[in-house]
């Protein structure tokens, strides 16, 4: 059961002055971009290191690097269980709650990864530790994002919402950004050797530093009223119900058309910013340093394009966008690894930016979309499980399967046609997808209340009706 035509009701525009609207927005990218730099930093570690240290030596380097994806992959898949459990108990304490338990324990997990002992030293207990840990940042990270874009959602307006909300977006790039960047320093001012023999443990161990930073900041803010709203009517009547066993009864149009909003846009982002660290190392021949400057680059511009991208949503509509996007991300792949090839670094940077781009035209936008097709009741369940589910078979497996791909064809073209396959899987979910551009969360709130009453009216006529049949 989806919301078909919530009613507008411009004049429940959120209270919360812009000012105080901002301090959500930097409360919000500030624990999402430690988050993120601790995921990605996994990323790059995956192709830069962790082939090499954590796995016996095979005689193949994409080989190490496949089996460094595989552990990579065990935090997608925790992703979706995290998001399913803070969710729960999101809908039922608040987001900040949850939001400050996340960030503790990512920082800890990729803390201690920067202490693991490599396989030379320890043998398979190190892959095995290395997994365990990977679990649980991605646990964590799991549960992060839907707060985190929901804090900023519920304090929005709702003629604004695409612009403020797609913030904590903008997060992931600059979360990228970071790691790349202290990878990029520390690659750059060590030796090869002194880089994988402890260097890289330097940029794990600086998540201590700005998890502390991310979590005082997020001491200063407060749920949105809207959801103070919805857990006093859920005390009140608990027969309404939250979580994601609610989610999937009465909204599973919702869940799955977020799952296929996600799915392209996931692909294409694993495959920009971590294949193609993979592709240019090993088919192209490019060293770290001036791999990880040009994705410094990159980065750069996407974080700047994503908030951009969230305004259009407001002004253009959520489904023209996010079209735009899929059709365009269709077409990545056949263009950008022949500009990879020339090794020329204007033409690698450009494909990679282009990526991006047609990244943010899909990601910008998710925030405002999956927070307007649930309840407030259940919106963190809900857009937690669209969002993270996905990742299981999209962004986790995409490097592993173009690195398979590229292994066995030798050629760049199969990973294109992956990518195109996906876009059009992403392009008949938009179809599906109601446009909500200005909606207001209260008027989804108002029919949710109002067909949860229908049906509480209906299932006690049936228990009526059946109990005046027993009787007969």
């Amino acid at each position: 059961m989806t919301v078909e035509t919530p009613i507008q009701h411009p004049s429940a525009e959120p209270s919360a002055k812009e000012s105080g609207l901002k301090k959500v927005v930097i409360a919000s990218m500030a624990g999402t971009v430690v988050e993120w730099y601790e995921f990605f930093l996994y990323a790059s570690a995956a192709t830069l290191v962790f082939g090499a240290l954590f796995f016996p030596d095979s005689g193949s380097q994409l080989d190490g690097i496949i089996k460094a994806f595989l552990t990579y992959a065990v935090g997608f898949v925790a992703r979706p269980i995290g998001g399913i459990v803070f969710g729960h108990f999101g809908d039922k304490y608040g987001r900040k709650q949850l939001l400050q338990l996340s960030i503790i324990m990512v920082g800890v997990a990729t803390f201690l990864m920067g202490c693991l002992p490599t396989f030379g030293q320890i043998g398979y207990w190190a892959p095995f530790l290395l997994v365990a840990l990977r679990f649980i940042q991605g646990f964590a990270v799991g549960g992060e994002w839907g707060g985190a874009v929901l804090l900023v959602a519920e304090h929005s307006p709702n003629r604004s919402r695409g612009f403020w909300s797609s913030w904590p977006q903008s997060a992931v790039p600059m979360g990228n950004l970071l790691a790349t960047f202290v990878l990029l320093v520390l690659s750059s001012v060590l030796s090869q050797d002194d880089f994988l023999g402890w260097g890289w443990r330097i940029a794990f161990w600086l998540s201590a530093v700005i998890v502390l930073i991310g979590y005082y900041i997020r001491t200063k803010v407060n749920d949105a009223p809207i959801f103070l709203k919805a857990r006093e009517e859920l005390e009140t009547n608990p027969q309404k119900g939250y979580g994601v066993m609610e989610v999937f009864r009465r909204y599973p149009r919702g869940v799955f058309t977020a799952m296929g909003l996600r799915f392209a846009e996931n692909i294409l982002y694993y495959l920009v910013v971590t294949f193609t660290i993979t592709y240019l190392a090993v088919i192209v021949k490019t060293d770290t340093s001036r791999i990880l400057l040009l994705l410094l680059i990159a980065h750069l511009v996407h974080f700047a394009a994503v908030p951009l991208v969230g305004r259009m949503t407001d002004i253009i509509g959520r489904k023209p966008v996010y079209m735009a996007g899929a059709i365009l991300g269709a077409t990545w792949g056949f263009f950008a690894f022949p500009m990879m090839d020339t090794g020329n670094d204007v033409m690698i940077v450009l494909a990679v930016i282009i990526g991006l781009l047609f990244h943010a035209l899909m990601y910008a936008g998710q925030p405002a979309i999956m927070a307007e097709m649930f309840p407030t009741r259940m919106r963190y369940s809900g857009v937690s499980l669209g969002y993270q589910v996905t990742s299981i078979v999209a962004g986790s497996m995409a490097p592993i399967i173009a690195s398979s791909l590229l292994n066995t064809f030798d050629s760049s073209v199969p990973v294109a046609l992956y990518l195109m396959g996906a876009c059009c899987v992403t392009i008949v979910a938009v179809l599906c997808l109601r446009e909500t551009k200005g909606i207001s969360l209260q008027s989804i709130d108002v029919a949710d209340a109002t067909r949860t009453a229908e049906i509480q009216i209906e299932d006690a006529a049936a228990v009526a009706a059946g109990t005046r049949r027993v009787r007969q």
